[in-house]
């Protein structure tokens, strides 16, 4: 198994999956990181819905007023997912979140293959964390949850979980 990829973590303005107003992004090669990659991001319309500010991520149309777009975006992060390993927490919202921004950005979507460290521990994030003894430092800060997805994926990796 490679221990090459690239872990990331979206997070959202609303229950849209092109509402993207973070990412974070972990490039793991040969299992060391190599380079990360986090921004704020403004979805479209920067509209957010209240729940998402208040009980998740705490961001909100202040934070992102002034940030670059999707579109805008992804030539900055791009190199990490073309072509590349990735890793997700909950992979199918992450690839959607993905596939649908750039779909709705007029952008070409790449081609990459997946992993989901939720199926291969069964449960959410903080409680894996919590039980395997793995460091989530912000949950729902989408660099954050990278991170501790990338520390699941080798961890998984050395326990023989991924072939």
């Amino acid at each position: 198994m490679t221990t090459t990829f690239t872990a990331i973590d979206f997070e959202t303005a609303t229950g849209y999956r092109n509402s993207v107003c973070q990412v974070g992004l972990v490039r793991v090669e040969k299992g060391i990181l190599v380079e990360r990659y986090q921004s704020l991001i403004r979805p479209p319309g920067n509209t957010y819905w209240k729940k998402f500010t208040d009980e998740i991520h705490g961001i909100g149309p202040d934070d992102t007023e002034g940030s670059l777009s999707f579109a805008e975006s992804w030539a900055f992060w791009k190199h990490l997912i073309v072509k590349q390993t990735i890793v997700a927490h909950n992979l199918p919202f992450d690839r959607s979140c993905l596939v649908t921004s750039l779909e709705c950005g007029g952008l070409e979507v790449p081609e990459f293959q997946g992993f989901c460290t939720y199926r291969i521990w069964g449960m959410g994030l903080d409680e894996c964390c919590t039980r395997l003894g793995v460091s989530l430092l912000n949950h729902h800060d989408a660099f954050a949850d990278a991170q501790a997805c990338a520390d699941l994926f080798l961890l998984a990796i050395a326990q023989g979980r991924v072939s």
